[in-house]
């Protein structure tokens, strides 16, 4: 013991048992939540953190492993995931601690901390860092710059961090970790916390207040609407004709479902909804009209095309989000924006920015339009298109193609063999917009695909990270949810390891893996630039042309390769029974024992097999000269695309 109202620990211990004390308090529709604001904290040693938080992780678990659990990863990249995911489906209530070695442990976190900041969802990284006293200097791993003798690998963490510090003296250990979580739990500044460990300064001892190591609450705070900002919104909601609700993640975050459900209801305005946003209404509800933008549904797109107002809540409207500004041609259209962000709440030039708690807005919105309903022609408009879209979806899912099925026929019947509650995670490739599209969420918990990084590799950790958040909401007497990741052969070889994380613990996560030989996304993407699928196939080389295009396939297993990582593995082979075989394999899975690990369910596909047009666009430059006849035919039609372009400025 140290001084009177102190505790003699080494800055790591202090880590450790501060984080084990921090809780999340938040208050929605009469509802109060308490949390664990980092309920466990994930770490792969190195000299850098071995004697440090490895030394701290080790002493707790041996006194009361519930103080802080430790979780083993793979990766530390796919560790970063896990926490994102978890933070995702907790709706930023919890999240992970992260703590690695120096060097390429450290610089291993770079994608993770971008993704996290970019979805602006939380993650506590606690990197490790080379001698603050420089003992020893340099150290193993230690990068050295001329220029900057102070500069380390953690400073590129900088530019993909909401907060970054460096505890260089045991005593920066508090207003480091004040403010860290004070962003941690920021909604509207949320994403990636790093807070840089010197490799010495974690063994280092010094007297630890007792204040420092008590519990402490932290409110997420939902800030209201302005009532003159309200006002100007229903006034200008009351004189559209043609209005458009654009919902994003921040209607979840919010848990303003319900409210917003209430809006449409009373005033017929249709919601066409992001990546982020799927889940705000169910997919079959009179006023959803699905996703929106470049790979939206055409029911969304046509309704966006005319409007002369748009509603935005929750979202930051992302290039796939407005067709890269050409979704909206109606020459007089105005924006609002309802955001707890303020520089989502200002984009597009709007004049009319609201910087709120959407359910909280929402409310108020309610209140100040009673007796407004738009016209019955847009009513109309509204059902012919869902109806419209609704058979193409319908005839993608029932289409037979043999012996490999279109990937429509596969995300059919994944959702037809998943429970309401269930989950579908995804990320990047093909799969994201045509699950974007066609994907018939029946639950506000029951889609997460990552697509604001769009990482590849993301889908396995992030899945498993949804699956321990699932785990926990069933436990304390929630919903009990299967997660089933959807991924392809690219994203697979990324980050398949994390599987090995699955088997260690015995969590049942359901994959599946859609073999299709390379980029099927970006293969079509190419071709359509007319670049001719240049480097998109997996094919052994062609020496004489240098080429990866024309070649064999690649005789890789990848069914086989997860059944040596200790996995359960259902393969289903091509043929007239593909999708009847795949249903009830995920049925089969569904029904396997909770805690018997992943089970993983192997299907080829035809990536020649296009998913419906969202009769919509993604700028993507093409080259403005060519000696490929190809590419000259793809820049004509790029051009006539730009020219539709606009600044948006409403």
């Amino acid at each position: 013991m140290g001084t009177a109202g102190t505790r003699r620990m080494t800055v790591a211990q202090a880590v450790v048992e501060y984080l084990s004390k921090q809780y999340t308090v938040d208050s929605v529709g009469g509802l109060d939540y308490r949390d664990r604001l980092i309920p466990g904290t994930f770490g792969i040693f190195g000299h850098g953190n071995v004697a440090g938080v490895g030394q701290a992780l080790k002493q707790y678990q041996a006194a009361d492993s519930s103080i802080m659990p430790y979780y083993q990863g793979r990766n530390e990249q796919a560790q970063v995931h896990q926490a994102v995911g978890y933070a995702r489906h907790t709706r930023r209530r919890q999240t992970f601690a992260i703590s690695t070695s120096i060097g390429p442990g450290s610089s291993n976190l770079l994608t993770g901390a971008a993704l996290a900041t970019t979805n602006r969802l939380p993650v506590l990284l606690l990197p490790s860092d080379t001698f603050a006293t420089r003992a020893a200097d340099p150290v193993l791993q230690q990068l050295e710059q001329p220029y900057a003798y102070d500069l380390t690998v953690n400073d590129a963490f900088r530019p993909l961090s909401k907060f970054f510090d460096r505890v260089s003296r045991p005593e920066q250990l508090f207003s480091a970790f004040h403010h860290g979580l004070r962003v941690l739990t920021d909604p509207a500044e949320t994403g990636a916390v790093t807070i840089s460990l010197p490799q010495d300064v974690q063994a280092e001892a010094f007297d630890v207040p007792g204040e420092f190591l008590a519990e402490r609450e932290w409110r997420i705070r939902r800030p209201d609407a302005d009532d003159e900002d309200i006002r100007r919104a229903a006034e200008a909601i009351r004189a559209a004709k043609r209005p458009l609700i654009i919902a994003g993640g921040g209607v979840l975050y919010a848990y303003a479902n319900e409210e917003l459900a209430k809006f449409v209801e009373l005033t017929g305005i249709p919601v066409g909804n992001t990546q982020a946003g799927v889940g705000v209404l169910p997919w079959d509800h009179q006023f959803s009209l699905g996703a929106i933008g470049s790979t939206g549904t055409t029911a969304a797109n046509a309704i966006a095309a005319e409007a002369d107002l748009i509603i935005g809540i929750g979202t930051r409207y992302e290039d796939f989000t407005t067709a890269s500004r050409t979704a909206f041609q109606n020459p007089a259209v105005k924006f609002i924006n309802i955001n707890v962000a303020p520089i989502d709440a200002y984009k597009h030039g709007t004049s009319l920015p609201i910087v709120a708690d959407a359910r909280k807005a929402l409310v108020k919105l309610n209140q100040a339009l009673g007796g407004y309903r738009v016209g019955a022609d847009l009513e109309q408009q509204i059902a012919a298109e869902k109806k419209r879209w609704d058979a193409t979806v319908d005839e993608a899912f029932d289409t037979r193609f043999t012996p490999l099925p279109a990937q429509n026929e596969i995300i059919g019947a994944t959702s037809r063999a998943m429970d309401a509650a269930d989950v579908v995670i995804c990320a990047a490739g093909s799969l994201p917009g045509d699950l974007h599209k066609m994907w018939r969420v029946r639950d506000p918990f029951g889609y997460h695909v990552e697509y604001a990084y769009s990482c590849m590799g993301y889908e396995i950790p992030g899945g498993l990270g949804v699956k321990r958040a699932a785990l926990a909401e069933a436990a304390a007497g929630g919903v009990q949810r299967d997660v089933v990741v959807m991924v392809g052969d690219g994203s697979y070889l990324m980050m398949h390891t994390e599987l090995v994380t699955a088997v260690a613990e015995r969590i049942k996560l359901i994959v599946v893996l859609i073999q299709n030989h390379g980029y099927a996304s970006i293969g079509s993407l190419s071709e359509m630039l007319g670049s001719q699928r240049f480097g998109t196939q997996y094919r052994a080389l062609d020496e004489e042309q240098h080429s990866f295009d024309e070649g064999e396939t690649l005789p890789v297993d990848l069914a086989l390769n997860a059944e040596s990582l200790g996995v359960k593995v259902i393969r289903i082979e091509p043929g007239e029974k593909v999708i009847a075989e795949l249903e009830q394999a995920i049925r089969d899975a569904k029904a396997a024992p909770e805690r018997g690990g992943p089970i993983l369910i192997h299907v080829e596909s035809d990536p020649l097999l296009d998913a419906p047009s969202s009769e919509s666009w993604w700028d993507v430059p093409v080259s403005q000269v060519s000696e490929l006849d190809s590419t000259q035919q793809a820049y004509k039609t790029y051009t006539d695309h730009k020219n539709r372009q606009r600044k948006l400025l409403g």
